[in-house]
């Protein structure tokens, strides 16, 4: 459809026409999925604390995002007399912006990549790295003690995460032999049998996949390791001075930066736009990038409704002890995959470096930690 749009235009603007038509479907459809998301969030996290959610605004509640965006756009937006106005200004734009670059490179269906690059991978996590940066520029400008403890908190959770992030992602890189989302999805085309011959369905993929998504969770500051907005010690982290349209950016970057990270692990690990089995080709590629994408967030919204938030040493200690070493080995893994002959001893073998270390590096992590019966007291009545 784009070419065919980009064909009523002269020639020599032709190349601008389809930048614009390719930017303009991403923040459309992207930030349609963000208002879908937030209801599903708030709906979903209803039922599982047996609570209502939104039910007030428009049938079912389904006019709240609208309400929402409304209301940031007409809040009054506060900066702190002693902060660098700038620097503060412009935090959540270096936030939002990144993010939607990242969006650029992943094919969300066949032939439907905005910008197919050699090394879209490499890009991705390049432009992610800006993120880091506008949470610090965040946290200093605003000249407030605890916006400035929640930017150095969310920059040792980003870093340390980042690594096994990248690390699960070096594996696949290494399997398919190239940096280029679409080549990677087409690597994992075809079926055996009726199955896909995605990477996940292999011991190292289904390893690297768990941290991924782990990564994933911690680069986008969702529960458990929503640590630097831990309302309970630090009030709301490193955008505690920010109101109005600027929180907004903020909110929306962190959800669209879930959606980035989630797209790039559908590509490397689920097969991308490919079909759950061989007879449902027919379904259009884009339905299934989609639905995947839909899938990890209702898992997201599944483990923010079940688990507490976690410790500053118990997350430092995850991803330094445990993750990154299993990111190593599953590294060597699918180097030993990708030459052993295919075979039940390929997969025998495979399994056991995965599970192996994954017990022992549990078991080391626990050591020496005696953990008690838990007793409830409630009071007399």
């Amino acid at each position: 459809m784009k070419h065919w749009l980009v064909g009523f235009a002269p020639a020599a603007v032709q190349p601008w026409i389809a930048a614009l038509i390719s930017v303009a479907a991403i923040l459309g459809v992207f930030a349609g999925l963000f208002a879908l998301t937030t209801l599903l969030e708030r709906k979903g996290l209803g039922r599982m604390q047996n609570r209502y959610g939104p039910n007030r605004v428009g049938p079912f509640g389904l006019f709240q995002p609208l309400a929402d965006g409304v209301k940031s756009l007409t809040k009054e937006d506060i900066v702190p007399r002693s902060a660098d106005a700038v620097v503060h200004f412009l935090a959540p734009l270096v936030l939002v912006v990144p993010v939607f670059l990242g969006l650029a490179v992943l094919p969300v269906g066949r032939n439907m990549a905005a910008v197919d690059l050699d090394a879209g991978v490499l890009f991705f996590f390049a432009v992610g790295a800006a993120t880091e940066l506008s949470v610090f520029m965040a946290g200093w400008s605003s000249r407030n003690k605890y916006s400035l403890l929640g930017a150095m908190r969310a920059l040792a959770q980003m870093i340390s995460y980042e690594l096994p992030l990248i690390l699960s992602s070096v594996a696949v890189i290494m399997v398919a032999g190239s940096l280029s989302a679409t080549e990677i999805v087409q690597a994992q085309s075809g079926y055996w049998g009726i199955l896909p011959r995605w990477h996940v369905l292999t011991p190292w993929g289904f390893a690297g996949f768990v941290l991924f998504m782990i990564g994933a969770a911690a680069e986008s500051n969702r529960s458990p390791f929503d640590l630097p907005e831990g309302e309970s010690e630090i009030i709301a982290g490193y955008y505690i001075e920010y109101s109005g349209f600027k929180f907004a950016l903020f909110f929306l970057g962190e959800y669209i930066g879930m959606f980035a990270i989630s797209g790039l692990g559908i590509t490397l690990f689920l097969g991308g736009w490919t079909a759950p089995l061989s007879f449902l080709e027919w379904v259009p590629s884009w339905i299934w990038f989609f639905a995947k994408l839909l899938a990890l967030i209702c898992v997201f919204i599944w483990v923010r409704g079940t688990l507490p938030r976690l410790r500053m040493d118990q997350l430092m200690n995850f991803a330094w002890k445990f993750m990154l070493p299993l990111a190593l080995i599953n590294i060597f893994t699918a180097g030993l995959w990708r030459f052993m002959p295919p075979g039940w001893v390929r997969w025998a073998v495979c399994a056991l470096l995965v599970v192996g270390p994954y017990v022992l590096l549990g078991r080391a992590l626990f050591q020496g930690r005696k953990y008690g019966a838990r007793t409830y007291r409630f009071a007399d009545t």
